[in-house]
Order: structure tokens, then sequence, then C-alpha cells
């Protein structure tokens, strides 16, 4: 199929097509180094004031796909655009601005030595903005009194080093943040705090956010639209419901089955798939699809092509799998 095709929704506002990030590894031994596809052709799209939850193991790509939408890491090839217009490596000042990110661990990604006001200043005088007034207001909205701007990052708990890392996404009035692990590093009840006010601010600003995470449940808490990832590719994309109560690819099965019950005796039937092993190596991944060596479907097929990311019974639900209704269950 057609990347675009699957990219493209109604009111599109940033779109992904056939993304690649590619990088060299130095091998452990002799000369020369090896290629690392940390994303391998990846489509996808937002729309303004929507979430698309990207979901899947540890080193599957997540982050280094956010990285490379915000330009911190540089694509190897395909194209990103925002609104339109492409974001490549000469990114104008607005482009830089619409899109922000907010990274997992607000210990680290907060300058301990610069006080909340110089933290959340700094994007503003970079781009020649800089105004006390648009301080106080980012971190009101964030749920921080105007005294806490003379603060250091030590002076607060996680959850409100979360809240500054958010005031300074902000700051430049973004369309897009990019959320990489934004509460993982969180207690359950101040991540729900947190993702409660992530929520408020999309309503109240238009924001359209890129929520990456390897927790189910938030995922399905947060988006509107899920996309799962594996091994540097997206396996399954559509709506939450759609994605959620009838996933097809056998890895968002296994997934859903590893979230926990609120009432497990209610839920007899309900299978535990557990996969095989560990992710394959990256830089020597299986022939055919990726998934094959952990999957309880696999058969000769898969070893031999790639499954292409097709629509099936829904009108944008895609799959990469050759038997995502073939009846075969987990044992």
């Amino acid at each position: 199929m057609n990347n675009g095709e699957m990219a493209k929704t109604v009111d599109d506002l940033l779109v992904v097509d056939d993304l690649h990030a590619h990088f060299r590894v130095p091998r452990a031994r002799g000369w020369g180094g090896d290629a690392l596809r940390a994303v391998n052709g990846v489509s996808f799209s937002l729309a303004r004031g929507a979430t698309l939850g990207l979901v899947g193991e540890s080193g599957c790509g997540k982050s280094t796909l956010g990285r490379t939408v915000i330009g911190l890491n540089a694509a190897t090839s395909g194209t990103i655009k925002l609104k339109g217009e492409a974001l490549d490596g000469r990114r104008t000042k607005e482009q830089r601005r619409a899109v922000q990110i907010v990274f997992q661990d607000p210990f680290s990604s907060l300058d301990p030595r610069f006080t909340v006001h110089e933290i959340v200043a700094e994007p503003l005088r970079i781009n020649n903005c800089y105004s006390p007034e648009r301080i106080d207001e980012v971190l009101e909205s964030v749920g921080l009194r105007p005294a806490a701007a003379g603060r250091r990052p030590g002076d607060f708990s996680g959850g409100q080093r979360q809240r500054i890392a958010i005031a300074r996404a902000l700051a430049l009035s973004p369309e897009v943040l990019i959320l990489d692990e934004a509460v993982s590093a969180l207690d359950m009840s101040i991540q729900a705090q947190v993702l409660n006010l992530l929520k408020r601010l999309q309503r109240e600003l238009g924001l359209a956010y890129l929520f990456i995470s390897h927790n189910m449940s938030v995922i399905r808490y947060m988006s509107d639209r899920i996309a799962v990832m594996y091994m540097g590719r997206i396996v399954e994309i559509g709506r939450r419901a759609q994605v959620l109560d009838r996933p097809r690819h056998p890895y968002t099965q296994s997934l859903l089955s590893a979230v926990p019950l609120p009432n497990p005796q209610g839920r007899a039937d309900r299978k535990r798939i557990i996969l095989q092993g560990d992710l394959p190596n990256p830089i020597a991944p299986p022939s055919g699809c990726v998934f094959r060596t952990r999957c309880f479907k696999a058969e000769k097929k898969c070893a031999e092509a790639v499954p292409e990311l097709e629509r099936r019974d829904s009108e944008d639900q895609f799959v990469a799998c050759f038997f995502p209704d073939n009846g075969k269950t987990a044992k």
C-alpha cells in the first residue's frame, strides 16, 4: 500500500511518511560498523487537538522516532510535514517553536543550577520573545504559583518538576507536544494528576500529542488513536477502540493480555500470552517479519517476506501481519 494513504487523515497537522532513522554502530570485533535501523519505514498522521499513543517494548524505537520528529536525530529518509510544509534539518524558527518535547525524567531534564524562572525563560530568550508575564502565565497553567519561579528544581517533588518541564515546553505556544514516557518516572497517584493536567491543557489550547509510553493503561486513557511499534516498525495502527477491543496483530494481543484486570475472576476466558525470548538483535534482525521469532502464529511465509501495513475490516485500522485472522491462538 501507499504509506501516504495511511498517513493522511482529515485536519492533518503533522504527517510522517515512510520515515527511516538508521545509525552506524561500531562492531565489537574488527573494523567498520553495522547499520542499526532504529526507525524503519514509519508512517502516521496527527490531527489538531488529537493524541496518537505510541506503544511498545523498550528498545522498539519509540523514543528515537519522537526525537527524529522533533529534529534531535537526523532522518535517514522519509518526510515529516507540519501543516503541509516539510520539517528537515533547516527548520524555520516558527517550525522549531511549533513542535516541543517533554522527556521522561524530570530529575535530569532540568538544570539544577537554574531557577524555575530561568528554565522556562530560556526558550523565550533564544527566540527573542522573553516576557516575565508569559512565564507566570505558563506556570499558572500547569498548577504552579508564580512564587515558584524563584526556586530551583531541587526544591520540588518529581510531579512538580514534570509540571515545570511541561511549562517550559508550553512557553513558545507550540502546536504539537511529544511526550516521551512523560509520566513513567512518577508515582501512580502523581501520574494521574499529570495525565489529567495534560488532558486539560489539550482541551484549552488545542494541542496535538504524540504520547510515547510502554504502559498500555496510560495509552488507553490518553489516546484517540494508537500505534503499536516493534523493532522500528509500526505493526498495527487504528482508532483506540479498534486496537484495544479487537487487536489483530499477535504482538498487540500479547501486550493487551499483560494489562492487569480489576476483576480477573470476571474474565476467566482471558488468556495470558507469554512471548518467548527477548527482542532480536536490531543490528541483525530476523528475515521476513521481524516478530516471527516470538510469534505464536508464525508460518514459513513469515520468514520469506515482510508483511505490509494493510487496511483490515475498518476503514482506518492497519495491520502488518500475514495471518491476522487465521484463528490460531496462543498455547
